[in-house]
């Protein structure tokens, strides 16, 4: 079996670390970003890594930035090894495939969330209310039903530990001002129907997604990751129903798995047993290999 990263020790500061990532120093202007096979469920670190997960993490994310690149810039600046500082370059094991350098950015504290489908945390609280983050919907709307247009749901970005809390749009503006607000909610709707009808040309259904931005020489750009399975719900159009749950292409599979044994969802976090560790490996891979077209990195 192939060796997992779960963690990295490289010889340049490390400025962050992450549920997943590891962010460290090149140089004033650029930072390198290191995609582990960590994978969290319910705001906790499961002890238990997917391997190549973060191979196909980053690798969809370039897949992603390289197709939606004329709706917004990213923040993406070396993604070969072979143009990687000559420091790193003992380190090809671990960083090969996972990691790019990117641009500095002012991070925007929001997670830009899109729907465009009535699932998860949207589905529970339209039962409730009728709404989705304060935005009312048609009455009798099922689950997993697609929605008359996708809506942009915003939520904050929280410290590890703590989960993103969904706020309105005009808790947005009063946190970033109207025009950031106006622009992000644009722009993350755009990249959201340019990839849904890409995926759904590939028989794949994007129910919702998030994005994440920051602002770099006075430009609002793209960063973090796009479209993958941890930010994204991916379903199989063929399969597809409206009215139930899906089987999905993402990490839903591990949540349902945390579930059924009974985990209070409080330290000490489990273990993660091998089978749901290769079918959660599988999902990924194959996600990755019907969006892109490609058997292998």
């Amino acid at each position: 079996m192939i060796k997992a990263v779960r963690d990295v020790v490289l010889p340049i500061s490390k400025i962050y670390s992450g549920k997943v990532r590891e962010l460290f120093e090149i140089d004033e202007t650029r930072i390198l970003i290191v995609t582990t096979d960590r994978i969290s469920a319910f705001d906790y670190v499961l002890p238990t890594p997917i391997y190549e997960k973060g191979i196909i993490l980053n690798q969809l994310s370039l897949f992603w930035f390289e197709k939606l690149k004329d709706i917004c810039a990213n923040h993406l600046d070396t993604i070969s090894f072979e143009l990687f500082p000559e420091k790193l370059k003992p380190f090809r094991n671990v960083l090969e495939g996972r990691s790019v350098i990117a641009r500095k950015t002012k991070k925007i504290l929001i997670e830009c969330v899109v729907r465009g489908y009535l699932a998860g945390s949207g589905w529970k609280e339209y039962q409730l209310t009728g709404t989705v983050c304060g935005i009312r919907l048609p009455e009798g709307l099922k689950e997993s039903e697609k929605l008359p247009e996708p809506i942009f749901t915003p939520a904050t970005k929280e410290e590890k530990g703590v989960h993103d809390q969904n706020i309105s749009f005009e808790q947005m503006k009063s946190v970033v001002g109207e025009k950031i607000a106006e622009h992000l909610r644009e722009v993350s709707l755009n990249l959201y129907k340019a990839a849904s009808m890409y995926a759904e040309s590939k028989g794949i259904i994007i129910a919702d997604t998030k994005f994440e931005f920051g602002i770099f020489n006075g430009e609002i750009i793209l960063i973090d990751e796009i479209l993958t399975p941890d930010s994204s719900r991916f379903w199989d159009k063929a399969t597809y129903v409206c009215g139930r749950s899906q089987d999905s292409f993402d990490k839903q599979y591990v949540r349902n798995y945390l579930e059924s044994i009974g985990w209070n969802k409080e330290p000490p976090v489990p273990e993660l047993p091998s089978d749901v560790v290769e079918k959660t490996r599988e999902k990924y891979w194959k996600i990755y290999s019907i969006l892109t077209g490609r058997l292998s990195i």
